[in-house]
């Protein structure tokens, strides 16, 4: 008897949750694959002309006051998309981090293709964002889109499946799959289940060896960076990615509070200034940067393939920090489309640069340069983004740090250290909370408290309550179990949940028609009667 029921839940295990994950992993994975890549083939040619422009323009500019005029009617057609379509606004990170976890909504198809022509005219004009957060968005579309394409009857698999992609975008962006999956249980979600690991594998898995078929086609690198061979840190130098990693989260505090402030600025005291002069503002800033220099704009990729050259001096560095700084957090505050991960990236390593120029002239050995420049990358990322495992994972992965693990592990430690020590925020997070409130003002909540019954063949069943993406803001008080499997209350979840237990869940929703659509896609179909215990 024992062992029929061992068997039976086995086959249930592999029918409810490996066999789904696997279909929606490959058909979520290879899309993501495919639609990224072209991506960034359509990137990489669009920022290559972008700098031919802007030299063009540089010894042609009695053609200024034309892309003026360009800029004003582009800044309305961007107005008026951001308003019907606030989804397409700002870092694509953000964005799919709100809705992987049920705060934000979207229309898939729209959001894959507007997320994609955007992006390349940010690209175009030279705004300093980058392709990785698009990509992240791109997936997470594409994940919604495998589960109303193809598993209509199945909705409750849709953040699943969107996370998978948002994975499988990550990865296939900065060529770093185990970076992929760790993004979905450090920032996604900040979480770690079963289910969420499985799924996030699976698409990770599918994505990556569809690149690896499709790159050379595509003519574009599976790498971010290609990095020069690194030299290994001795014992007695650990202090380098010590102090790196101080000035550099000393930065990320200073870089979320002026973010915050800049927000402020755009949002609360210019209110009243239309949003396509706030846009129109950002173009014509970037238009006057590139004019002097390509390097004070566009992505920053070509800029940190400078750096590993050692190409600037300080003064010209310091230039390009503040500028870049300024330009790529006020093109996010006025939402314009496109990711901050590269930026940010390349800020920590202009930051990296000036400090090893300087170590170098106080009688540093020059050959640490480059692993100086790297360590500054990884302690950037897990300052400002409050990512210290995917920083360490994405060092090891895309930038090559396998005989410099435990400099690694110090500058990244010690950066979200400090960030912490000041209760300092994820970007990300910030990002995305700032946008949320501005969209809700004026907005009542209400707190909804129902019981809800698992119906047979739900989706609910065999899972545990931490494996599950309940409705944003729902939780579980209390899981009364059926009679027939000896009733019982398990308040932590710490059982898994049978078909027939009654579920006590309390929700705070904008939305209740939402609300109870995802609920039902969760536990079966029924007659939700719930109570408003209070309005907010």
């Amino acid at each position: 008897m024992k062992l029929n029921k061992n068997l039976a839940r086995f086959r249930n295990y592999i029918i409810n949750l490996i066999v789904p994950a696997l279909i929606l992993g490959f058909m979520t994975g290879t899309l993501t694959s495919i639609f990224v890549l072209l991506y960034k083939l359509c990137a990489k040619y669009v920022t290559e002309f972008s700098e031919i422009a802007y030299t063009f323009l540089r010894e042609h500019l009695y053609y200024i006051p034309l892309i003026l005029l360009a800029f004003i009617g582009l800044s309305y057609l961007l107005a008026y998309i951001y308003k019907s379509t606030p989804n397409l606004k700002g870092g694509g990170i953000p964005t799919s981090v709100g809705i992987l976890r049920g705060i934000i909504t979207f229309k898939w198809l729209r959001n894959l293709i507007g997320i994609f022509v955007l992006s390349l005219t940010t690209f175009l004009i030279g705004v300093p964002l980058g392709n990785e957060g698009p990509s992240v968005q791109m997936g997470t579309a594409i994940g919604r889109g495998s589960v109303f394409t193809f598993a209509k009857k199945h909705k409750a698999w849709d953040r699943y499946s969107m996370t998978g992609g948002a994975c499988a975008g990550f990865s296939v962006a900065t060529g770093a799959p185990i970076s992929g999956i760790i993004f979905a249980i450090e920032e996604a979600h900040q979480r770690i289940s079963p289910t969420i690991v499985i799924v996030a594998s699976s698409s990770v898995m599918f994505a990556n060896i569809a690149s690896k078929i499709l790159c050379p086609v595509f003519g574009v690198s599976e790498k971010m960076f290609d990095i020069p061979t690194l030299p290994t840190l001795d014992v007695w130098e650990y202090w380098i990615p010590l102090a790196l990693a101080l000035v550099i989260g000393l930065f990320s505090v200073l870089f979320l509070h002026y973010y915050k402030l800049i927000d402020k600025l755009l949002i609360k005291k210019l209110k009243a200034i239309p949003h396509q002069f706030k846009i129109l503002a950002i173009l014509v800033i970037t238009l006057a940067l590139g004019l002097i220099s390509f390097s004070f704009i566009s992505t920053g990729h070509d800029l940190v393939l400078d750096l590993f050259e050692n190409k600037g001096t300080v003064v010209m560095l310091l230039i390009i920090l503040a500028l870049r700084t300024t330009v790529t957090l006020g093109a996010s505050s006025a939402g314009i489309t496109g990711g901050t991960f590269v930026p940010i990236l390349t800020l920590g390593a202009v930051i990296a640069s000036i400090i090893g120029k300087a170590l170098i002239a106080c009688g540093l050995s020059s050959e640490l340069y480059t692993i100086i420049l790297v360590l500054g990358i990884t302690a950037s990322i897990a300052g400002s983004m409050k990512m210290p495992i995917t920083a360490i994972i994405f060092s090891l992965e895309a930038l090559s740090c396998y005989d410099n693990l435990i400099p690694v592990i110090i500058v990244a430690f010690f950066s979200y250290l400090v960030t912490e020590i000041f209760e300092t925020k994820s970007i990300n997070d910030v990002v995305m909370e700032s946008r949320i409130d501005s969209e809700n003002e004026g907005k009542n909540q209400k707190v909804i408290d129902t019981y809800v019954t698992v119906q047979k063949g739900a989706f609910a069943i065999g899972k545990q309550i931490r494996d599950i993406f309940w409705p944003s803001n729902l939780f579980v008080l209390s899981v009364k179990h059926s009679k027939a499997d000896d009733a019982q209350v398990d308040e932590h979840g710490g059982k898994a949940i049978r078909e027939g237990d009654v579920l006590h869940v309390r929700c705070s929703t904008l939305d209740e028609s939402v609300m109870k659509e995802e609920l039902i896609a969760i536990v079966g179909a029924q007659e939700i009667v719930a109570s408003v215990v209070d309005k907010v």
